[in-house]
Formats: structure tokens, C-alpha cells, sequence
């Protein structure tokens, strides 16, 4: 087969969003994009056609993922009690994923497909963790990329009786753990005029050190979790005083410089820091906000390790 590496190529960056949906770990993808192009190669014999090439990379993508979920298996764990939280607020009803990592729209757009927001936000991938791998499989097939029941079947191996009976209970799981109002978010795969102005908002609140303008931006009832670690904060009033601290007063950690990404099709705000003495912004974190109705309602964020995948410089 001559050029089968260069046409197995070809398919990377969609088999690494595939493999990152299955597994949530950006990192754990790209080793699990690599398992697959090795057994590909062992197995090149069996490629009927190359018309077939996609779907039979796709499958021996799948089955390594579900390989390698049933040689370290894990599951989301039960939030424990918020290391801060306002009165009267009701926690999210999905459980923790600490090995969450984001994924860069920029990467995303050149997987050379279309992929919606409602099927790579971050939302959707702490949902779908909460199923069983052989579950979450059949789910990602079936109603994220389209397959039918029967080639769903071939790949996984399994009946079609058995394939529908998964996704019967794969959905009413993966509603259970997506936010309230997630269900009436129209598809869309760019940024809305609405979150591109609360990005800048977000940003402006952070730069110029006012909690009056951040408390603008969130909603009463937003929270934030930084993974891996397990703490996380419930309510507006809890999250303006974990952060005025940061911003102003004797304490302050210094000066913030803002730069806005995106990643998994959701409004991002990358946080530099000149510390007292310093002349260059240095990383510091990375923020994924998840916007409704014009306000934050949830941010995410993760250290500056995240930079560089984002293309993010350095320093200012």
C-alpha cells in the first residue's frame, strides 16, 4: 500500500477530537491517535477499500479508546462540599472530572469538519464521562457523528439490538448531567456576537482590577473549578471575594494583561501577571467561561501549562 501513512494522516485531527471525546484528556487523545495509527499499520492488510479508509480508522480508534478505558478505568466522583459557596444555592448536578482538559477551537478547525458546539463543549464532555465507556461509544457514533445502528454494530462489534439498547440508556444519563437550559442551545460551531461582548467584559473587569465591573459580568448563581484540583466556588458574591484579593488591596498578586481564545467552541480568557518588580507578564491561567443569557455561569480554569496548546505567547 503505498502512501498509506501520508492517507492515514490525513485523518489525525478528527480521530484526536474522537479519541478526545471519548477519553476527555487532550494528552491521553494524541497517545491514543498514536495507538491507532500503529495498529492501523499492523493491520493494513484488512482495509477492504480506500473508500472505507475513514470508518475503519474510526473503528480502530474506538476500540483502543475503550482498550485503553478498560486498562485504567475511572469515573466522575461526587462533588465534594464547594470551598466557598453563597446561601441558597443548589450545587451542578454533574459530578467531578479532574482529568478534564480543554481543547483549542483553533485545533478544531483544522480537523477539517464540521464539529457544533453542543458536541465538544465542556458541558457536554463532563456528561458523556458519567457513561459507561461501551456506552459512551455508541452515544458518540450514533448522535454525534451518524452512523447508523448497523454500522455502529460493526465497529463495536456488537448487535444492533444491543447498540439501540445502549443509546436508550446513554441519553437519559447524558441529560441528567448537562446544565438546565443546555438543551435549547441552537447548534452552532462560531461565537456569538452575545459572548464575544461578555469575553470582552470578562477581560476589561480583569485588566482594569474592578470587581464592581466583574460582578456585572457573572450571574448570581455562577460557579468555577479548576482542574485537577478538586476545589471549586458557588455563587457571584464567593467568587468576588475569592478574586477581589488578586485584583486589589495590599495583597494583590500584581498587574493582569488579558488575551481572548476560545476552546471547545466556548469564550476563553488567557490571564498574564507582572508580579511587584517584574517587567513582562508571565502565564498565569486560563479561563473557559460558559455563557447564558449574557452573563457567566460557569468558568473553568486551568494553570499555564494550557499556553502553549493554545499558541498563546509567553509573555507581554
Amino acid at each position: 500500500m503505498d502512501g498509506f501513512g501520508e492517507r492515514v494522516e490525513e485523518h489525525r485531527r478528527e480521530l484526536h477530537v474522537h479519541c478526545y471525546r471519548m477519553l476527555g484528556s487532550f494528552d491521553e487523545a494524541e497517545d491514543l491517535v498514536q495507538e491507532t495509527f500503529l495498529r492501523a499499520w499492523r493491520r493494513r492488510d484488512t482495509l477492504r477499500s480506500e473508500a472505507g479508509l475513514r470508518a475503519w480508522l474510526y473503528r480502530i480508534a474506538t476500540n483502543a479508546c475503550l482498550d485503553h478505558l478498560r486498562a485504567h478505568p475511572r469515573q466522575p466522583q461526587p462533588r465534594s462540599a464547594p470551598a466557598a459557596s453563597d446561601p441558597g444555592l443548589d450545587p451542578p448536578a454533574s459530578g467531578a472530572v479532574p482529568w478534564l482538559q480543554p481543547y483549542p477551537d483553533a485545533l478544531l478547525d483544522a480537523a477539517d469538519m464540521v464539529i457544533d458546539r453542543e458536541t465538544i463543549e465542556l458541558a457536554f464532555l463532563v456528561a458523556i464521562q458519567h457513561l459507561p465507556p461501551r456506552q459512551r461509544a455508541v452515544l458518540i457514533l450514533r448522535d454525534v457523528l451518524g452512523w447508523s445502528a448497523e454500522e455502529t454494530a460493526g465497529s463495536l462489534e456488537l448487535t444492533v439490538a444491543a447498540v439501540k439498547s445502549a443509546l436508550q440508556r446513554a441519553r437519559p444519563t447524558l441529560k441528567e448531567h448537562l446544565p438546565a437550559q443546555r438543551l435549547e442551545w441552537a447548534p452552532s460551531a462560531e461565537p456569538t456576537p452575545q459572548e464575544r461582548t461578555v469575553l470582552q467584559r470578562y477581560i476589561d473587569a480583569i485588566e482594569q482590577a474592578d470587581p464592581s465591573v466583574l460582578a456585572g459580568v457573572l450571574r448570581a448563581d455562577v460557579w468555577q473549578t479548576m482542574p485537577p484540583a478538586p476545589i471549586w466556588l458557588l455563587g457571584r458574591e464567593t467568587f468576588l471575594a475569592s478574586w477581589t484579593p488578586a485584583m486589589v488591596g495590599p495583597e494583590a498578586w500584581g498587574d493582569w494583561r488579558m488575551l481572548g481564545t476560545w476552546a471547545n467552541r466556548q469564550p476563553a480568557a488567557a490571564a498574564y501577571l507582572r508580579k511587584a518588580g517584574q517587567s513582562d507578564f508571565l502565564p498565569s491561567w486560563l479561563g473557559v467561561l460558559r455563557v447564558e443569557d449574557g452573563l457567566v455561569t460557569q468558568v473553568t480554569t486551568y494553570g499555564e501549562e494550557t499556553f502553549s496548546r493554545f499558541g498563546l505567547p509567553p509573555s507581554l
